[in-house]
């Protein structure tokens, strides 16, 4: 598995967690809220029967009225319907009937004080905004009532360390209140970060298939891109150099042939077709180890085209010369072998279809540029033209000197009409060789 893939995977994990932890916390919380009302009502209830042994008389019918009222209306409104709790005309109705029932259960035993005290968690759960504080204030009046020792200790003189001790508990329930809120409100904020989260990453794990996705086309169009830029190198190196080779070894045992009493004139060309067959032996070597042709292993480029053109003049019976201008120096081994091939190309179309007297070929070196002109007087031709399958004039030697020149992007422009001669001149970057500022 990618890096990638592992980081959203332990993302994933870490969301997962953290939502399992939080609905875990809150599933125990949901828990104790409804089963902590009916445990502090039987505390109360099991210490104010206790009392009796303390000689303290309870009114036991009437708290066991009020004990099993509690539960029922506890177990009616909160627990047997949960789905109530949303409703707030409803909680308002429960909340006031245990503010009631525990109000009357105090006043007759203060220790259900310990029932009571459920109203301040039911106050944040079943009231919202300031009917909490009104519900909680509530409970405080119960509490303090319960903590001075029930309604009769309530009197002239004790009525003052009552209302102490119901301003303490009303900001007591406040400061409860107040912190239940933001509890609540940070919960939700929690849960809600968490369902985002979770969502986020959803998304990102969406996103990251996609990137793989387009990652693998892309590597197959990469590969596909490679094979089809291969064949078209094999194809081109096959044409400037076994098919040249070729066609002028045909050419020379052509001549051979017609010459069979001239020994002198048919060695020369048994000769010459030998050499040229050497030759293009040796450039299929070089075109299968994908190495620069042998005539620039042995040559700068000036002297590669300048030997090129020599030897194609001296085969071909046609005048040729090479001009260089500008600063020679030694450049990339693709711009040399780019620039090589498109000059023999060009001098190959020449012998082919020129029918010219003189070919002038032009290399000029630049400060940016390196460019190759070639021109001959020949018959020319329409550049322009449409063949019946719908390529141009110039067949596959001109599209593969364009391929050629473009792959470094350079350019290729070709001048020729009927009777006016042809002018090829390709220009490439001027990239100088490895090493080479």
């Amino acid at each position: 598995m990618s890096e990638s893939g592992g980081t959203r995977v332990s993302a994933n994990e870490r969301t997962e967690q953290l939502r399992a932890e939080f609905d875990s916390w809150e599933h125990r919380e949901n828990t104790l809220f409804r089963v902590l009302p009916y445990f502090l009502l039987a505390v109360g209830t099991l210490i104010t029967f206790l009392q009796p042994l303390w000689s303290v008389v309870v009114p036991t019918a009437t708290l066991i009225g009020l004990t099993a009222l509690a539960a029922i209306w506890v177990l009616w409104f909160y627990t047997l319907h949960p789905e109530w709790r949303s409703n707030r005309t409803l909680m308002a109705i429960y909340y006031g009937g245990v503010v009631v029932i525990a109000g009357g259960m105090v006043a007759l035993s203060p220790w259900y004080a310990i029932f009571a005290f459920v109203g301040y968690f039911h106050a944040r759960e079943c009231l919202s905004g300031r009917w909490r504080f009104v519900g909680s204030s509530a409970t405080a009046i119960i509490m303090a009532t319960a903590q001075i020792g029930g309604l009769p200790n309530i009197t002239e003189d004790t009525w003052w360390g009552w209302v102490i001790l119901v301003v303490f508990n009303v900001l007591v329930a406040g400061a409860f209140s107040f912190f239940g809120e933001q509890t609540q409100e940070r919960n939700v904020k929690q849960k809600q970060a968490l369902v985002e989260l979770g969502a986020a990453n959803r998304k990102l794990e969406v996103a990251l298939e996609e990137n793989t996705g387009l990652h693998a086309q892309l590597l197959v169009q990469a590969r596909e891109a490679g094979v089809l830029d291969e064949r078209q190198r094999m194809a081109r190196e096959i044409h400037d150099t076994l098919a040249q080779g070729l066609a002028g070894i045909l050419t020379q045992l052509q001549a051979a042939e017609q010459v069979p009493e001239q020994p002198e004139k048919w060695r020369r060309h048994l000769t010459t077709a030998m050499n040229l067959a050497r030759e293009s032996l040796a450039e299929a070597r070089q075109t299968v180890h994908a190495v620069e042709p042998s005539v620039l292993a042995e040559a700068r480029l000036p002297d590669a085209i300048s030997d090129v053109t020599q030897r194609w003049a001296e085969v071909n019976s046609i005048d040729a010369v090479l001009t260089t201008t500008g600063d020679a120096r030694p450049m990339h081994a693709e711009v040399e072998v780019t620039l090589l091939r498109t000059a023999q190309e060009a001098l190959a179309n020449v012998a082919k279809h020129a029918r010219a007297n003189r070919v002038g070929l032009t290399l000029s070196y630049m400060e940016d540029l390196v460019t190759l002109d070639v021109r001959d007087d020949g018959v020319g031709f329409e550049p322009n033209v449409k063949r019946a399958n719908g390529s141009t004039n110039g067949g596959f030697g001109l599209t593969g000197m364009r391929q050629r020149v473009q792959r470094l992007a350079g350019r290729l422009e070709i001048e020729s009409e009927p009777g006016g001669g042809t002018a090829i001149s390709a220009s490439v970057p001027a990239i100088p060789a490895r090493g080479v500022e």
